[in-house]
């Protein structure tokens, strides 16, 4: 066991860091509805922005960015775009100003102020509801069993068992290290709700910047010690063709058949689909959990596009030191660690195989208090996302209207409390029913995009159509893995996609429109761009001063402009950790150009409201 006494000690102090944290705020979250979920909307963007990035750096897609790093060369900065990383750029230019000028609580209230609060208008509530609500357990379910898989590398558990005066067996270890830390989750968030969370995350990506700094110190001394690092022609070339063109025979042989095994190829092809989605996934918005409460929980429409912006700012360079860094030091010291479970390498064991071997103590410490408090902020988040739909959805709108302030902070204790114990009890039963909520979840993913994206565009879509279209996209997700056996997902996208927008057209055209006043007054407070020529003209009728959102050319320019800027940093810390001076003076350079076109075409034009 690597880890030391000191490490202990940096992981205590971080714990009763972030209890304190939750106690000092309590009263304050107290006072409201709007306090406790939304942390009053009085922090500032950046502190928002940087609790949102830290939330987004969990452990689960490091090891992966890792494991592809290692496998794919600099070529792995476009993988992410799967996500799609870019759904960032979209919020930043203008998805972040829509949403938050709703001026609602959660993803479901905002489906009324589109649809309204009439008989017909509730069946997209309800599905929303859903929606969010098995998002957010089947995150909550598994996400702290890897934590605990995670810990159990430094910490084996037969070191632990005997100062313990009863018997746990290690099937179950990880559980239990997944409830340790998911209590002190709990309690710090359940006690100060979103200013909580919001403070602990700062915390958190202070620690997270030292760490990745550090590693990727580590690395490039390696690095220059050894000259040169032991992979195939083109890893370090950020650019593809059709083809990967990738050939580690001579050098790792088993990393072939990862390449093989992931049917990435042609990656050409694979690229393509994965663009398509991710732009289509990115103008549907943000799925209805902890990124879409950051932005609802901004002063104002303007700081929720600057929120989205400093998420990529702080994220990816932090996050990319780290990932370059390890693999680094993977690919330098690959034949020392043991990544390798019954016969076969599982590149998924590269991070915590090097940080266990190759960081000192002290700074191991760091590393794995910046990593749990990674989960430990995501898991925040989504279970201040998951009380929020509960208490504002469905306790306030169905059951007390009228409820005091005491009885909502007695409802969200209550009710916080329900949801984590479901979650672990559905994580102790993990192997009996992953496979089914992941399944779940996944299609409620695929079905999301088409629905979703019609909400902001088309003004004759309505509740209806955003049902049917969920729902067939939901059950061709559910029979597409069936019907392609060994197919990757992305591959049969598209079907989804055209089902899923067959079921939101057709459902829309055949039930009434959503009734006028409400389109009006959502078009006239969100200021959406689409397909609303009926609604604009009835609008501009009633009012001659109102002018129509006719910005969607330029978004779409700053966009793309987002996106060269977002891809080139990342690039940096890649290039600059590679000791490639020539490809990081270009990264660089071609970040100023674009931060300085996004200055002059999208940040100067930002609204005031």
């Amino acid at each position: 066991m690597k880890i030391k006494l000191i490490d202990f000690l940096v992981i205590i102090a971080y714990l009763l860091l972030v209890t304190v944290i939750g106690i000092i705020l309590k009263k304050q979250a107290q006072k409201s509805k709007n306090d406790y979920m939304l942390g009053g909307r009085s922090m500032p963007f950046w502190m928002l922005g940087v609790s949102n990035a830290s939330g987004m750096f969990d452990i689960s897609g490091t090891v992966w960015m890792v494991s592809i790093m290692f496998v794919y060369g600099v070529k792995s900065i476009w993988l992410p775009w799967l996500w799609p990383v870019f759904n960032q750029i979209f919020m930043m230019v203008y998805l972040s100003i829509w949403l938050r000028r709703s001026n609602v609580s959660t993803g479901a209230e905002w489906m009324l102020t589109r649809f309204g609060d009439k008989k017909n208008a509730l069946p997209s509530h309800k599905t929303i509801i859903a929606f969010a609500l098995l998002s957010c357990l089947g995150f909550m379910a598994y996400g702290f069993i890897g934590l605990g898989k995670f810990i159990e590398i430094f910490i084996p558990w037969h070191f632990v068992q005997p100062y313990l005066p009863f018997t746990i067996s290690a099937a179950y270890a990880a559980h239990v290290y997944g409830v340790i830390f998911t209590l002190f989750t709990v309690f710090y968030s359940l006690l100060g709700g979103m200013k909580s969370i919001v403070w602990a995350d700062l915390i958190h990506y202070a620690i997270m910047v030292v760490v990745s700094v550090a590693i990727a110190v580590i690395a490039m001394t390696a690095l220059h010690d050894a000259r040169s690092l032991p992979v195939p022609m083109g890893w370090n070339n950020l650019f593809f063709g059709k083809e990967l063109d990738l050939d580690w025979s001579t050098h790792i042989p088993e990393v072939n058949e990862k390449i093989k095994a992931n049917g990435f190829s042609p990656f050409g092809y694979f690229f393509a689909l994965m663009t398509a989605k991710g732009i289509l996934a990115s103008l549907a918005g943000p799925v209805p959990s902890y990124d879409m409460q950051k932005v609802l929980s901004a002063k104002t429409p303007r700081e929720a596009a600057l929120m989205s912006m400093i998420v990529n700012v702080v994220l990816l360079p932090t996050r990319y030191l780290l990932i370059i860094g390890v693999t680094v030091l993977g690919l330098l010291f690959y034949k020392d660690l043991s990544i390798s479970i019954a016969d076969k390498t599982d590149f998924e064991r590269i991070l915590p195989a090097v940080l266990n071997t190759y960081i000192p103590s002290g700074l191991l410490g760091l590393v794995l208090v910046g990593l749990m408090g990674a989960f430990m902020g995501t898991f925040a988040g989504t279970f201040n996302a998951a009380q929020a739909y509960l208490v504002n959805d469905i306790y306030l709108k169905s059951f007390n209207p009228k409820a005091t302030n005491k009885q909502i902070s007695r409802m969200n204790y209550l009710l916080g409390l329900a949801v984590v114990t479901i979650s672990i009890l559905l994580g102790f039963l993990a192997q009996d029913v992953n496979s089914i909520l992941q399944w779940i979840v996944s299609a409620l993913f695929g079905g999301y995009i088409a629905s979703n994206v019609l909400k902001w565009h088309w003004w004759r879509f309505n509740s209806s159509g955003f049902f049917w279209g969920m729902l067939s996209g939901i059950l061709c997700a559910l029979a597409a893995p069936s019907i392609f056996p060994g197919t990757v997902p992305l591959f049969y996208f598209p079907i989804i996609l055209l089902i899923s927008t067959i079921g939101a057209i057709t459902g829309s055209l055949l039930t009434p429109a959503t009734d006028f006043d409400t389109l009006k007054k959502f078009y006239k407070t969100v200021r959406p761009w689409g397909f609303w020529k009926p609604v604009a003209i009835a609008v501009k009728s009633e009012d001659p001063s109102f002018e129509p959102n006719r910005r969607c050319k330029w978004d779409m320019f700053n966009v793309v402009v987002g996106i060269t800027a977002q891809t080139s940093i990342t690039a940096l810390p890649v290039f600059l950790v590679l000791l490639m001076p020539e490809q990081t003076a270009i990264a660089a350079a071609t970040l100023a150009v674009s931060a300085w076109v996004l200055w002059k075409t999208w940040y100067r034009q930002l609204p005031d409201h």
